[in-house]
């Protein structure tokens, strides 16, 4: 078989998204027939047909899905490398730290939000072993408006392995009057070591009366009904509500629950939603969709029993870890949301009868 080359997958998918060659040449700049000839050759090489043509236009195989979604892939990727070696052409290749020092005032104005904010970025997440060591430096410093410190590692499962060493090493011996808080979202995958020094903290999901208060708090302007929608979408969580309640997601709630109880044979749902929010304007859309998932299969479980009951459950498990780590693999979204798509209608449709 041939190498396979991108312009190819580029074009491959711009026919895939338009749902027409002409739409897709003129996208791309090229002749309709060229991108023709350039799919037929891709599905001579591959040995399979990948676009169903007809007088609507072209849809997708079931193989030409599994090339969509591992093209989307590539192309994100390529553009990665690129990204990240104009980044080192720029800096020659530097990278430092900042270290914020900042007065309460500020701190209880918008310094936590503004950081919250660059944290989200998929560049900044891991915990590097240097900002262990530098917390170290840190933890000798005598403190100036109190005799305690906190620090709070969020999450600890972002930590690099030599920065987990050398977060026991300070665990083994804390500094006094230091309170630790070390979130994290799969405890069971920590250093026994760690564990061990800790003290376990769960924080249970607030109850509706609480998601509706703070709702009324904080979004006032909600219609009862919508405010009742979103306290069942968020699964007790504030902060997931309060971003519900400002991107409108009750019809992105409606696609997914579409696919979770009634199926996808056609793959039609999850496709048109990953077209949806694989789009470079849909990123918070696509982070709260990353959320909502794993918490409607919570909700749906809840209501099943016996094998639809488990297999909902084993649909959760594998949600839950994939839009975990969507956001730190840099995963393509529309790539991640069709997977998604697939694991949701697992529940309503059992791989045996997919077969």
């Amino acid at each position: 078989m041939r190498d396979l080359d991108v312009k190819t997958l580029r074009l491959f998918v711009a026919v895939c998204e338009h749902r027409t060659m002409a739409r897709a040449a003129e996208q791309e700049h090229i002749e309709p027939s060229a991108i023709s000839k350039r799919i037929a050759q891709l599905e001579t090489d591959l040995g399979v047909e990948l676009l169903m043509r007809g007088r609507r236009g072209v849809q997708p195989t079931p193989a030409g899905l599994a090339l969509l979604d591992h093209a989307r892939t590539v192309l994100f990727t390529m553009g990665r490398i690129a990204d990240d070696a104009a980044a080192f052409s720029e800096t020659g290749g530097i990278e430092g730290h900042v270290r914020l020092v900042a007065t309460a005032s500020a701190i209880a104005e918008s310094l936590l939000d503004d950081i919250a904010a660059f944290m989200r970025e998929p560049a900044n997440r891991n915990i590097k072993v240097e900002q262990i060591r530098d917390l170290g430096e840190f933890l000798s410093l005598t403190p100036a408006l109190s005799p305690w410190r906190v620090v709070i590692i969020d999450t600890l499962d972002d930590l690099e392995a030599s920065g987990a060493n050398a977060l026991l090493k300070i665990l083994e011996e804390p500094p006094p009057n230091t309170l630790f808080l070390l979130v994290s979202h799969a405890p069971g995958r920590l250093l026994p070591t760690i564990r061990s020094r800790c003290r376990r903290l769960d924080f249970q999901n607030l109850g509706d009366d609480a998601m509706t208060s703070v709702l009324e708090a904080y979004a006032p302007d909600l219609a009862p009904a919508e405010r009742a929608r979103i306290v069942t979408m968020s699964g007790g969580s504030a902060g997931r509500a309060l971003a519900f309640a400002e991107l409108g997601l009750a019809k992105l709630e409606d696609a997914a629950l579409a696919i979770l109880r009634q199926g996808d044979p056609t793959n039609a749902r999850r496709s048109e939603m990953a077209q949806e929010l694989g789009k470079k304007n849909a990123a918070d859309r696509y982070a709260a969709f990353l959320d909502l998932a794993p918490c409607l299969i919570a909700r749906e479980a809840r209501k099943l029993d016996g094998v639809p009951r488990e297999r909902a459950l084993e649909a959760y498990s594998k949600a839950r870890e994939l839009a975990a780590i969507a956001p730190r693999l840099s995963l393509d979204p529309a790539a991640t949301v069709f997977q998604i798509g697939g694991i949701l209608a697992e529940v309503a449709e059992p791989a045996s009868l997919k077969r």
